[in-house]
């Protein structure tokens, strides 16, 4: 399946599933990334660590070793 870390800037993507546990996976729920939400990729660092997203009316920055736990529709 296809996660977070692979997806492109510009794209428009559904998060399908959350395979982190315990602490890393109760703080992505805690800031708003859980199933069913539209996350837009803003940018990408040239080293592709951190991932600038949008969601849920708000701007974040999470680490490619974060964004491979959250698989894409």
């Amino acid at each position: 399946m296809r996660t977070l870390k692979e997806a492109k800037p510009g794209e428009v993507v559904s998060v399908v599933k959350l395979s982190g546990a315990g602490a890393l996976r109760r703080r992505m729920m805690d800031m708003g990334i859980t199933r069913g939400t539209k996350i837009i990729v803003r940018k990408v660092a040239p080293l592709g660590d951190p991932i600038e997203i949008s969601l849920r009316g708000y701007e974040l920055s999470i680490r490619k070793n974060e964004a491979e736990h959250i698989e894409l529709a």
